[in-house]
């Protein structure tokens, strides 16, 4: 029989660090993988919904079954009928799953792999060093029969929890090679249309393209990163006052709705800013399919952190204008190489101080500095999705035990007492 793998995923935004393992077990028969999808509740989600989940899939022409079950429990059932040997997560925070799909209701019957959905550990904790205990020490990663990591430094931290890291397996991320392949394709899509000329007349010079990332967090409880608040009605004006440059807006699935729940903004706020932004002809909001084609199609990205500052200059070659929250968490010993790899600026005036420089004489060179980041953070270039392939062949092979949970003393990072509610 050959090995069943069930891909659980509603995290579509990060489908990339599972979507050439699913590939290459589609071609390799040994396996049979399936894809099933499961609702979401984000930060400021009012209730579980699929939807966007099965339309991504749907978009994409990728066979799946589609759990939509309004009991959780009920497609717990169900998976138990599929009886995979291996269930492949991208997304470790329980908080964000029905309970029936929760790790502690998985590993009963099945083995658990987790591939991280984020392509590099940029980021400590507060008074720690080295890896934050979140990317390695949640629930997910403690129930997990297999973990595939990106560093030597994240296989690492694990030798320290109750389990030690001999599941753990150094692969390099699938992520990042996605983004690469896609680079490597050719020009990427851009979501504002020309304007077509009239009939006879020359077609205008394309106008300069900047794609603007604002991160989700907002405070020093998390991360600290995004200044999005602070810079919302400064960014509506640039680009009203520069008609001639097209800034199309990629926000991290959570902004909106962390912004609106948290208090930051109020939702009055949030939806005038968002009609006069769509009013505007030069301006386009991208939240639907990869971003690796914004990469390729953009002059130029602004971002204020945290996943775009490692995967931007890796993809392209060239920096990110990193408008850098004095105080955000610290960098990780990676974090810090691929800082080092962008433009750091600290508030929004000295980005458009230097804007004209950049758009007439270019970006400066970042070439040193990316090539020690690419050395840091893809240790086996190209080659994550089949490493992976194959650890998951010599585990089935070498008949390894489901995990015992008794096994595991430590407290989950997320059952902390100062950590926020694990909602149902």
């Amino acid at each position: 029989m050959p090995i069943r793998v069930v891909f659980l995923t509603f995290y579509f935004e990060a489908w990339d660090a599972l979507a050439q393992i699913r590939q290459l077990m589609v071609e390799d028969e040994r396996f049979e993988p399936l894809v099933v999808t499961i609702p979401r509740k984000l930060t400021g989600d009012g209730d579980y919904t699929d939807q966007a989940v099965h339309d991504f899939f749907e978009s994409h022409g990728i066979p799946h079954e589609r759990f939509d079950f309004e009991d959780s429990f009920d497609g717990l059932a169900r998976l138990r009928e599929l009886a995979p040997d291996y269930v492949f997560l991208n997304y470790p925070w329980r908080r964000n799953y029905q309970p029936g799909y929760r790790a502690e209701n998985l590993i009963p019957f099945t083995k658990v792999a987790y591939v991280p959905y984020f392509s590099l550990p940029l980021v400590n904790e507060p008074g720690e060093t080295g890896v934050a205990g979140h990317l390695y020490r949640q629930r997910t990663h403690q129930l997990a029969s297999l973990v595939f990591t990106q560093d030597a430094a994240s296989m690492a931290a694990y030798a320290d929890t109750d389990r030690g890291n001999g599941y753990v397996h150094l692969t390099g991320s699938p992520k990042i090679d996605a983004l690469m392949n896609e680079a490597a394709a050719g020009w990427g899509s851009w979501p504002i249309a020309a304007v077509k000329p009239a009939a006879g007349a020359i077609a205008a010079p394309r106008k300069y393209r900047v794609v603007w990332a604002p991160h989700h967090s907002y405070g020093t409880g998390w991360l600290n990163f995004g200044i999005f608040a602070q810079m919302y009605q400064q960014m509506l004006r640039f680009a009203r006052q520069h008609t001639d440059v097209e800034v199309v807006l990629r926000p991290h699935p959570f902004l909106f709705g962390t912004l609106v729940d948290r208090g930051v903004l109020t939702q009055k706020q949030m939806d005038d800013w968002l009609e006069d932004w769509r009013d505007l002809t030069n301006t386009a909001i991208h939240t639907d399919g990869s971003y690796a084609e914004l990469f390729k199609a953009c002059d130029l990205l602004v971002t204020d952190g945290i996943s775009f500052i490692g995967e931007y200059p890796l993809v392209t070659g060239k920096p990110t204008v990193f408008l850098e929250n004095p105080g955000h968490w610290e960098f990780s010993p990676l974090g810090q190489i691929a800082a080092a790899a962008n433009i750091r600026l600290t508030n929004f005036d000295g980005f458009e101080s230097l804007f004209e420089q950049i758009r007439t004489d270019g970006l400066p060179d970042y070439s040193e500095e990316i090539a020690l980041l690419r050395k840091a953070a893809s240790p086996y270039p190209g080659q994550a999705a089949s490493r992976i392939v194959d650890l998951v062949a010599e585990d089935y092979a070498a008949e390894t035990p489901l995990v015992d949970p008794t096994l595991i003393k430590q407290v989950a990072w997320e059952f902390r007492p100062e950590a926020e509610p694990q909602l149902d």
